[in-house]
């Protein structure tokens, strides 16, 4: 790796150090949370969007939570994350989604 480029070898935790390990075992169980105005076909939306990178994603473990004053919704998926790339374009997709204004 030359110096000042990032490292994009396989493994690599997404915002990693370069040269630092990831610190996460594939496959694993990852959870995501999602934020959004509370609108209808917010939870839908995001199930599609975990569905395409998980077929196996089980949409009985989504968990919900409302803001104090009930305008947004906290979305949890627990996906499978088989690879660095699945969850980096998991996370682009997401964030990207007009619905959404907050993915960590």
């Amino acid at each position: 790796m030359k110096a000042g480029l990032p490292d994009s070898s396989p493994g690599s935790a997404p915002g990693a150090a370069p040269g630092q390990a990831s610190l996460i075992d594939y496959p694993s169980l990852f959870p995501i949370k999602v934020m959004g105005l509370k609108v209808d076909g917010l939870v839908q939306a995001i199930t599609l969007i975990a569905h395409a990178f998980d077929p196996g994603f089980d949409a009985s473990t989504i968990e919900l939570r409302e803001s104090k004053g009930g305008k947004y919704l906290g979305v949890t998926v627990t996906v499978t994350a088989t690879s660095r790339e699945q969850l980096d374009e998991l996370y682009r997709t997401l964030s990207t989604h007009p619905m959404v204004k907050v993915v960590l």
